[in-house]
């Protein structure tokens, strides 16, 4: 008798006290992560709930916020345990939980790699004006690869899918950065590529980036590259099954209002409060019914 398993027609077939464990790391995260994936059925927003522990964990050691005292090698450490996950042995209750989302949706060991690749990329020393290059295959790693895994716990493991989620994590992490250029320099991080920055003579140094003229028109053409890949996103998603990508729709209803709200409000002072027009606050309303 399995009394303390969920039962495979509605859940995952993992120990309640497991599941209970990995909800409490996405819970005590303070994100709405956990209200976005209401829209899922029980099984698969579990596996959601298990990959966003393990990018919440990875993310913490990187950001010096998992009281480790040596974030590399804690990193490091991950790739074993992630080769372990995949031959089916379990650490702790994370692990065990995330052994059954990887045989149930089959998820790639490469997309857990990256992922760690791209924490290990902000942990090794603060990245500041990467080549284009770096910051593309940043953006692949800390989200496109987190797409990757997801659409296979969504439904849908098609090259389409992993199309979309190339294209539209890209477009997220873009937005991402162009939200955050004060804060990132406060931690004495600039992602905004090098060839643009001198292109438009701007300082190297995060903190002298955020007055100079030219950051302005940095920002603008990073703004419509993202713009070109929510783009590609959604042309991509007419190739999948409906009802996965729904939850890449509520993303992208989230993301581009924002990043509509920050072509408005220029660069020129990355301080400024972003407003919202009518139109996006309408938006808002849509992705609150995509979420019901």
């Amino acid at each position: 008798m399995l009394s303390d398993k969920v039962r495979a027609s509605s859940g995952l077939l993992c120990a309640q006290t497991d599941l209970k464990y990995v909800e409490q790391i996405v819970h005590h995260s303070g994100t709405s992560f956990a209200k976005g994936m209401k829209i899922l059925p029980l099984a698969r927003r579990q596996g959601m709930f298990a990959v966003y522990a393990f990018c919440r964990v990875v993310d913490d050691i990187a950001d010096g916020d998992a009281g480790v005292s040596d974030p590399i090698a804690a990193l490091k450490e991950w790739h074993e345990r992630v080769d372990e996950l995949f031959s089916g042995v379990a650490r702790d209750a994370l692990d065990r939980v995330l052994i059954a989302v990887i045989s149930r949706y089959q998820l790639r060991k490469e997309d857990f790699h990256a992922v760690i690749d791209g924490m290990l990329m902000d942990c090794e020393a603060p990245i500041i004006a990467p080549t284009e290059k770096n910051l593309d295959l940043y953006c692949d790693r800390v989200a496109s690869a987190v797409g990757r895994l997801s659409v296979r716990v969504f439904g849908d493991s098609s090259p389409a899918a992993d199309k979309v989620s190339n294209h539209l994590g890209r477009a997220l992490q873009l937005t991402n950065i162009l939200r955050d250029i004060s804060e990132d320099a406060q931690r004495g991080r600039l992602y905004l590529p090098a060839e643009l920055l001198e292109r438009f003579n701007v300082p190297l140094d995060p903190q002298e980036a955020l007055y100079a003229h030219g950051l302005d028109g940095v920002a603008r053409i990073l703004a419509r590259r993202a713009h070109d890949h929510f783009r590609e996103a959604r042309r991509a998603m007419k190739e999948c099954k409906k009802s996965a990508m729904r939850p890449a729709r509520m993303m992208a209803a989230s993301y581009e209002p924002i990043l509509r709200a920050l072509e408005k409000r220029g660069w020129k002072n990355v301080d400024q409060p972003l407003r919202f027009n009518p139109l996006e606050r309408k938006l808002k309303t849509f992705v609150t019914y995509l979420i019901k």
